[in-house]
Formats: structure tokens, C-alpha cells, sequence
């Protein structure tokens, strides 16, 4: 069975970080491990503390896992701290890790901050540089390029900007008022793919952009080709959205979340 790391932070309602990372991996087909880089009190409607982790304990999770159970891709998500981004670098290239997924979070999806400055300079630095894939949305794209986005074309001078600038393959995730869910793959080598998507109308957002960088290095994992993981992602999370599922009222339609698993873990 392929194997996946994810390296971020735990979140306490289960929609996002670590949770909704493990759920995504093990519907998609592989054993999924993790580091926690930080424990928060969050949930839906934001985040109210976080609690981060020594760097040298995040270290001996890091090596525990690559001494036993060696990952065939490793996602790295919600990272609050400089001293720890620099951990993770180290750790990776010390046990030459394949198939980095980079989630540069800066800020969840209800608008909590999660990164301090320093923390993502640090991730620009050390991160990105070392990923087979980044997978900003729009506002995250801006930050990383500074270019500011109002269109695709917009997308598209971000997107070459970050691989140009970073050394990294780029998912620039659409929405946000730009379009209605069309991701731009922007590779290395100079070419570039849209994957087409329809905005699904759900309110339901928490921890979307944590499941599709889980749900690419799942497939990663198992050895398809970059498009075709992406695209599958997409796939993916569009199904789960389209569910319309919503825990609050306690009646989703859950059989069809975990319906999921079938189509998606070969």
C-alpha cells in the first residue's frame, strides 16, 4: 500500500489540518501518517488559539516516520512558525523526500491569520524550493508573486511568477470572484494547464484547499502523472462538495462522502 505524510496543524473540528488531511488520504487509496506542527482551538467560524509544537519535537515525528514507514509523498500545510518550517526542510532533504505538496496557508478559510510573517518568509525560502507542487488560491498567489489578480490572465502572470521565482510546479486555484472554479497548473518547464471546474453553491467551505493538496499527494503517491492526479483531486473534492453536506443540522448525506472512497482509492 502507497503511504503519504501530511506535516501541519491539527484542527480541533476535524474539517481541516491534519483531520480532514488523514480523511482525504485514506478515502483516496493510501496509509496516511502525520506530523502535527501545532494544536489550534478552531472550527468553522475561525480560529481562537493555537498552541504550537518545539521544533525539536516536530523533528522526532518527523524522523519517526521516515525511520519506519517511509511516505511516497509528503503534504505540508499550516506551518505557524520560522524555526519550524526550517525543521521540515532539513528533515526532507536529510531523508530525500519525493512528491512535496507545499499548502502555503496563511490564512484559514473563515480569515484567521495562521502564519506569522516570518513563518512564511521562511516558507518561501526553505519550502517551496524543495516542493514538486504549490497550491495557492488566489490571495496566497498574490502574496507569493505580488501581482495582483483580477482575472485569469492575472492567474496566469502569478502562477510563472511563483515557479519562476521559487523553482516550484504551481497550482493556482481559481475562485474568489475570478472565475468559477478553474485551477491553473503552471509547470516548471514553461507550460501551463486549466482544469475547468463548476462553483458548487456551498456554504460548507472549511478546510477545502487542505483536502485537494491531500487528495493530489495521495495520487502522487501512487504514481500517476501530475495532470492526472490534479485533475482526480478536483474530481474529488467537487463530489464532496456536491453532496451538500452540512454536520450542523445532523442530517448530511454521509453515505455518499464515504461512497467516495470506492471511485477514488484505486
Amino acid at each position: 500500500m502507497k503511504t503519504a505524510l501530511t506535516i501541519a496543524g491539527s484542527d480541533s473540528s476535524g474539517g481541516a489540518g491534519i483531520q480532514a488531511d488523514i480523511k482525504t488520504m485514506t478515502l483516496n487509496g493510501v496509509y496516511a501518517m502525520s506530523a502535527v506542527t501545532a494544536l489550534t482551538a478552531q472550527n468553522t467560524m475561525g480560529v481562537t488559539a493555537v498552541s504550537e509544537v518545539t521544533p525539536e519535537f516536530l523533528r522526532q515525528q518527523i524522523d519517526a516516520v521516515f525511520e519506519d514507514i517511509r511516505p511516497d509523498a509528503v503534504k505540508i500545510g499550516m506551518v505557524s512558525s520560522a524555526a519550524l518550517v526550517e525543521v521540515i526542510a532539513e528533515r526532507l532533504i536529510h531523508y530525500n523526500a519525493e512528491n512535496i505538496i507545499v499548502d502555503p496557508v496563511a490564512v484559514a478559510t473563515s480569515g484567521s491569520s495562521l502564519s506569522a510573517p516570518e513563518a512564511y518568509e521562511a516558507l518561501k525560502k526553505h519550502l517551496l524550493p524543495i516542493a514538486a507542487l504549490a497550491t495557492p488560491n488566489i490571495p496566497e498567489a498574490e502574496l507569493l508573486s505580488g501581482v495582483k489578480i483580477t482575472d485569469e490572465s492575472g492567474m496566469m502572470s502569478a502562477a510563472k511568477t511563483i515557479a519562476e521565482r521559487f523553482g516550484c510546479n504551481v497550482l493556482c486555484k481559481g475562485g474568489h470572484s475570478i472565475n468559477d472554479a478553474n485551477d491553473l497548473l503552471f509547470r516548471m518547464n514553461g507550460t501551463h494547464h486549466w482544469f475547468m471546474g463548476k462553483r458548487v453553491d456551498n456554504h460548507n467551505t472549511h478546510g477545502t484547499g487542505c483536502t485537494l493538496s491531500s487528495a493530489i499527494a495521495a495520487n502522487l503517491a501512487k504514481g500517476m502523472a501530475m495532470p492526472e492526479a490534479i485533475q482526480r483531486a478536483k474530481e474529488y473534492i467537487s463530489g464532496a462538495l456536491e453532496s451538500m453536506l452540512d454536520l450542523g443540522h445532523g442530517n448530511g448525506p454521509l453515505d455518499h462522502i464515504f461512497d467516495l472512497k470506492s471511485k477514488y482509492a484505486e
